[in-house]
């Protein structure tokens, strides 16, 4: 469970994300860090390792792709397009849906590598779950406006 703390840090993640110019090692390993657990807590492993190697090659859009397959196994890049400056990335969960019925996480940013990073975050915003009781409260005191009343029809 998230708590609202966490969904916070995510919030500023995607902002710092947002304005960030490119991709760089710190900044894929402070998202890593705050919005990445699976591949935080696998350590350095061989997948992990492959996203180093990447980014220190200068291929900044395939270890997004590597950390967002490795991050997010059931989601799946549904568009990917350039239009007007900007890189839009969809990811979804149903890719085969039509778009209409489809509930796809769509990011935008001047960067390739960036926009996969903002679809990412925004994924784990939206996956975050909301914390609230598993049964629903009511209150137990009456207003004074309740006055028991009778409906029955007797004629």
């Amino acid at each position: 469970m998230l708590y609202p703390s966490v969904h916070h840090d995510l919030v500023e993640l995607a902002d710092l994300v947002r304005e960030a110019p490119e991709l760089t090692a710190a900044l894929l390993r402070e998202v890593v860090a705050k919005a990445c657990p699976r591949v935080a807590s696998a350590g350095r492993g061989e997948r992990s390792a492959r996203i180093e190697r990447l980014l220190e090659a200068g291929a900044t859009a395939d270890a997004a792709l590597a950390l967002l397959e490795l991050e997010l196994p059931n989601w799946q890049v549904r568009r990917l397009a350039y239009d007007g400056g900007e890189w839009h990335c969809a990811l979804s969960r149903e890719r085969e849906l039509p778009d209409w019925l489809d509930q796809a996480v769509e990011a935008r940013h001047a960067n390739l590598a960036l926009a996969i990073v903002t679809a990412l975050v925004e994924v784990r915003q939206v996956a975050s779950p909301v914390s609230r009781p598993s049964v629903p409260t009511v209150g137990r005191k009456a207003t004074v406006q309740y006055v028991p009343m009778c409906c029955d029809n007797f004629v």
